[in-house]
């Protein structure tokens, strides 16, 4: 019952919506246990970056009133004793949730809770009308002393509560938030914990039955939730995974290339899509010689190169000295889907690409 349970209510403020490049610069909770508050904390957090103005303006918090605040790493460990064992409860979870783990994860530790979002409860609840927080507000009369603020906006949030028990009932408001909290089931053998230690991050899955050749292989920029979709699909091969490798990359680009990389090399039983004809005659290289396009991933602070001569693919280096190796000891041999991948990447705008020498 979402009366008896114990809730961590849940608001961040943030430099922006990227979890992987923006951070946190305010954090409320309140504490919910038996449907009352038995705790309420807050805290701003410097962020380690600059606020945007547009930022600033919206939330009134500035770069001087978090210049003396703690660095989430900092206050992690307390945050995380706070948030142990309860419901995570937050308007537009997904975001709020995402984040929180993003910078866990920084911090080292592994982060994971039952969430409840408060928008596709009062949809639910509240059919046909608009669900963000100041239209909660504004039609149910609540007090917000300070919108776009961390506690402020929590406070709202646990007032809409109070405000959804009261007019519907204790049972309906538990039902619908069981219908809104309620994970899809994984197939047999497959631990959540498993899939929850999968980054919410770019790189290729690969998907085991009992022995080899891989079930499928797959690529995301968002992992974690790319794995749930094929895992609650009702694809009939969903049924036969018994274990889930993954490999993290800095970027989308070296997540499409390891993705062909490893379908040819492994032959998976389920991929049909990069299984194409061989024979191809690409287009003129535009290049002096040997290219490295580079990704970076802000949140690891890594980068890789992926290293490409005459629309070949040689590999990704993470330093020079790779970089050297895969120049030196490998002969440019062409794929029609490395080809495709990388012809389409550098018709984009801002890739960054560095002229390599033998």
């Amino acid at each position: 019952m979402l009366l008896d349970a114990p809730l961590a209510i849940v608001d961040l403020e943030t430099t922006g919506t990227r979890p992987a490049i923006d951070r946190v610069t305010e954090i409320a909770v309140l504490e919910v246990d038996g449907f009352e508050v038995t705790a309420e904390w807050s805290t701003l957090v410097n962020p380690g970056n600059a606020i945007p103005p547009e930022i600033q303006a919206l939330t009134g918090i500035t770069r001087e009133m978090v210049a003396g605040a703690p660095r989430f790493a900092e206050l992690a460990e307390e945050l995380y004793e706070r948030l142990a064992g309860r419901v995570f409860v937050a308007h537009n979870a997904r975001f709020d949730y995402g984040f929180l783990r993003r910078e866990f994860d920084r911090a080292g530790l592994k982060f994971h809770a039952r969430t409840l979002c408060s928008v596709k409860l009062a949809r639910r609840l509240y059919p046909g009308v608009r669900h963000d927080l100041d239209s909660l507000i504004e039609r149910h009369g609540i007090r917000c002393r300070a919108r776009h603020r961390a506690l402020g906006d929590a406070e709202a949030l646990w007032q809409f509560l109070r405000l959804a028990a009261r007019e519907h009932g204790e049972e309906i408001l538990a039902v619908a938030a069981r219908q809104v909290a309620r994970q899809p089931a994984l197939p047999p053998y497959i631990d959540r914990a498993i899939v929850d230690a999968i980054p919410e991050a770019p790189g290729v899955y690969l998907f085991y039955g009992e022995a080899a050749p891989p079930l499928y292989i797959g690529e995301s920029r968002s992992m974690r939730s790319r794995v749930l979709q094929h895992l609650c699909s009702p694809a009939a091969w969903t049924r036969r995974v018994r274990r889930i490798e993954w490999q993290r990359t800095a970027g989308e680009l070296g997540a499409l290339l390891r993705e062909a990389s490893l379908v040819r090399e492994l032959d998976p039983l389920f991929n049909r899509h990069l299984r194409r004809p061989r024979q191809f005659e690409p287009a003129d290289w535009p290049h002096r010689g040997p290219l490295g396009i580079l990704e970076t991933d802000a949140a690891r602070d890594a980068t890789e190169v992926h290293v490409v001569d005459r629309w070949c693919y040689l590999g990704t280096a993470s330093c020079d000295p790779e970089v050297m190796e895969l120049l030196e000891a490998r002969e440019p041999r062409f794929d029609y889907d490395h080809y495709r991948i990388l012809a389409r990447h550098l018709r984009k705008r801002g890739v960054r690409v560095v002229q390599l020498g033998y």
